[in-house]
């Protein structure tokens, strides 16, 4: 009988394909199995008895993934589950970024009270007045799980796209779509987009990927938006390059202190896969693969053993 902990709310409909060899345990000590969302184990003490851990979402940076590769413990995480409901959520980031909304919304309800709304609105709104994004430019770090699919979304809408990834090429990159452009040259794509979105692993080489000279480059009044890491960002840069107006509003999932100190900054609560059918599709992507490795010792996306 393998014991399953969950350190956060797994989806039951995930927990559901547990078969009737595996049992929930609330004593992370006694477990075979831990299960994972957000929380942060890298200072968790594991025990002897610990043999697999699944991520319920891509990123990993939540988890000592040498220290477990080293105790013979794989890692297990859900690639592309979640892509679906990021990709929605950048698409509504690209038209929060294009026309303020948010301001909008927030200016009918301070001004309730005014029996007069409805003839103050008019008057009001040319304030919140913004862009189309028809016609404009995205720029698609990282073409990925999630990058792949706003490709396509985006010319849906009307938008010219181009694409950087250093782990492709440009044949690659046209089966995405043939009407994205590819370069291998960021600073090239920061120059030629409207809007940017990034969609790339949070690495020791890619913290801060997006900084002084990247900013500098892009377009007068550009969009950037960020559903993947805050580590991928300089902070220092993005606050100057709004400050300057460089930068016109960066949309970003991810709440620290130093991106709710940045006027232009719109910041979400890293609301990216937070939908019911995402946390769906990666509770039952993780049971699965670890099911598959105790049973069959197939290592499914392990990130940190071979």
């Amino acid at each position: 009988m393998y014991k399953v902990h969950c350190l956060n709310n797994i989806s039951e409909k995930g927990l559901a394909l547990l078969s009737s060899d595996y049992e929930l345990t609330d004593d992370v000590s006694d477990a075979d199995v831990i299960l994972v969302r957000s929380a942060n184990i890298h200072d968790m003490e594991f025990s002897d008895k610990l043999k697999a851990v699944a991520r319920a979402g891509a990123g990993v940076n939540n988890i000592p993934l040498e220290a477990l590769a080293e105790r013979g413990v794989p890692v297990f995480n859900t690639p592309g589950a979640n892509a679906n409901a990021v990709k929605e959520l950048v698409l509504c980031a690209l038209l929060l970024a294009a026309r303020d909304v948010v301001g909008g919304a927030a200016w009918c309800r301070e001004n309730a009270g005014d029996e007069n709304i409805a003839k103050s609105a008019e008057k009001a709104k040319k304030q919140f007045a913004g862009t189309e994004i028809l016609g404009k430019t995205l720029g698609v770090i990282g073409l990925g799980a999630i990058g792949r699919l706003v490709i396509p979304a985006a010319e849906a809408l009307g938008m010219k796209t181009v694409g950087y990834d250093p782990f492709l090429d440009a044949d690659r990159a046209a089966s995405i779509s043939p009407n994205l452009r590819f370069t291998d040259d960021l600073l090239d794509l920061c120059a030629s987009c409207d809007y940017i979105t990034i969609h790339v692993p949070a690495t020791p080489s890619t913290k801060g990927m997006i900084g002084e000279a990247e900013i500098a480059a892009m377009k007068d009044g550009a969009a950037f938006l960020n559903f993947s890491r805050d580590t991928l960002v300089d902070n220092t840069a993005m606050r100057a390059g709004l400050e300057s107006g460089k930068v016109r509003r960066y949309v970003t999932d991810f709440a620290t202190p130093e991106v709710m100190a940045m006027e232009g900054a719109l910041v979400l609560p890293h609301l990216g896969a937070s939908t019911a059918e995402a946390e769906e599709n990666c509770a039952e992507m993780a049971v699965r693969e670890v099911m598959d490795y105790l049973e069959t010792g197939t290592k499914t996306h392990c990130v940190n053993m071979k």
